[in-house]
């Protein structure tokens, strides 16, 4: 939902309250970041826009509660043109477009367990390739079940859009369990498994990290083979991000969250060639975390959301944030949160560049993958999706991004569409609107497809 810098404009959704979160509760002292200048001779800005969009969907009844969120790509070593894009509807499910933003193939929910409360409701999803499960070399589709604390996995066909609408098939274990629940009564308490990345351990095996809603805490998983071929998942580590911080002067701030929330984090990518995982905590900023079995190896926080600091309380008459002292003047000055989708954009020449959904302001910042563990990124720039002129032959413009939850690229040579890579966004106020029977407006989501030229070329980002 977007935010003003700290101050909610509406409440999140609530689905049931569970106990105040501690195990996240730790106390960081905030260092200065090398990405604070928000101006200077290396920094730029674009405007751009994009040339193909998914068909929009409705988060209302006669829609299927369909509401998008986030996209990735499965991108075809030997038909590039046949690559497809994958996308997260919530309790609308999963569906997967071809390059022109059709939908080739629409994959309901879960089915609600017996005595549920809460029925499935699928948030993130991210892709594998050339993942060694049980003697097999698969390409996976791994997504985030926030309505059952559950991973669903989905094995990709090699054809890609050629199989039409046969592109996944749901292998997912019958016995997966909760991710971080011990029963199903607290499963419906909707404190699940929220944001989600995936990537390929040094064994060829696939480790998974996912943060949990409402609270500061993220698992890193590992999916195992069961013997009839289905993927099930262990949990190799549980940690969690602070939920407060210690100020320049020995001050603690925590951002205002309602009553018993603590400030989650959903935005998540893994970056192979630097062995990181990027996670964006929406009210605070951007972590870069290694791990190492059991632990979180480092953890680095690389840039922070405008208003970081400033003292605010939750007033429940109201349902938002008010401001109750002075800021002192240590936040970022490029992300207004939420911070959302992170992908990463990797050349051959080796440059490395993050990109970061400011939710609030519906932009999207740009940062360089300085070498060395300890290097924090650099901000480079940043870029918005705009709506677009109508088409040379009379037909509709697609429109512009706002509110991006999530977001993916690639750099591969699509096709005659996007030979030089696309970039992928939610949009969080497709348009036009429709109108429903009763004469109101439908709330409309969908994907956008940007040539990724269109944003490299004018940030001088190499590839």
């Amino acid at each position: 939902m977007p935010l003003t810098p700290h101050v909610p404009t509406a409440p999140r959704a609530r689905r049931g309250r569970g106990p105040a979160v501690t195990a996240g509760v730790l106390a960081l002292t905030l260092l200065p970041l090398t990405g604070a200048a928000a101006t200077g001779p290396d920094v730029r800005w674009a405007t751009t826009t994009a040339t193909a969009q998914t068909p929009q969907v409705f988060d209302d009844e006669a829609g299927g509660d369909a509401d998008a969120d986030d996209p990735a790509l499965w991108v075809s070593p030997t038909a590039p043109a046949d690559s497809v894009l994958l996308g997260t509807l919530k309790n609308g499910g999963l569906d997967v477009y071809g390059l022109d933003g059709s939908r080739l193939q629409h994959l309901d929910v879960a089915p609600t367990p017996d005595g549920a409360e809460e029925g499935s409701r699928y948030n993130n999803v991210d892709v594998v390739r050339g993942a060694r499960l049980g003697g097999r070399v698969v390409d996976l589709a791994v997504v985030s079940d926030r309505g059952r604390d559950r991973l669903r996995l989905f094995e990709i066909d090699p054809r890609g859009a050629a199989a039409g609408a046969e592109v996944l098939r749901d292998v997912t274990a019958a016995d997966a369990a909760p991710v971080f629940n011990t029963t199903e009564t607290a499963v419906d308490e909707q404190r699940n498994a929220y944001g989600l990345a995936a990537g390929l351990a040094p064994d060829g095996g696939v480790q998974v990290l996912t943060t949990r809603r409402n609270t500061t805490e993220f698992a890193v998983l590992e999916l195992v083979p069961a013997a009839d071929g289905t993927v099930g998942y262990r949990q190799a580590s549980r940690q969690a991000l602070p939920a407060a911080f210690t100020l320049p002067g020995g001050s603690t701030w925590a951002p205002c969250e309602e009553p018993g929330e603590g400030p989650q984090a959903e935005g998540v990518v893994h970056d192979a060639v630097g062995g990181a995982w990027f996670v964006a905590q929406e009210d605070v900023g951007i972590w870069r975390i290694t791990v190492d079995g059991d632990r979180a190896a480092s953890r680095q926080l690389v840039d922070t959301v405008r208003g970081f600091g400033v003292p605010a309380t939750y007033d429940e008459d109201t349902e938002t944030c008010r401001v109750t002292g002075a800021d002192p003047g240590v936040s970022g000055t490029h992300l207004s949160a939420d911070v959302e989708g992170l992908t990463l954009l990797r050349g051959g020449d080796g440059a490395g560049y993050l990109l970061a959904s400011s939710q609030g302001d519906s932009t999207f910042a740009a940062y360089a993958l300085e070498p060395g563990p300890d290097a924090p990124p650099r901000y480079v720039g940043g870029f918005s999706v705009v709506d677009g002129a109508p088409a040379a032959e009379g037909g509709p413009a697609v429109d512009g991004v706002q509110h991006s939850d999530g977001a993916t690229l690639t750099t591969a040579d699509l096709g005659p569409a996007f030979p030089h890579g696309v970039f992928v966004s939610h949009d969080g106020e497709a348009t036009p609107t429709a109108t429903g029977e009763d004469g109101s407006d439908r709330v409309a989501t969908n994907f956008k497809l940007v040539p990724l030229e269109r944003i490299t070329a004018p940030l001088g980002l190499t590839r």
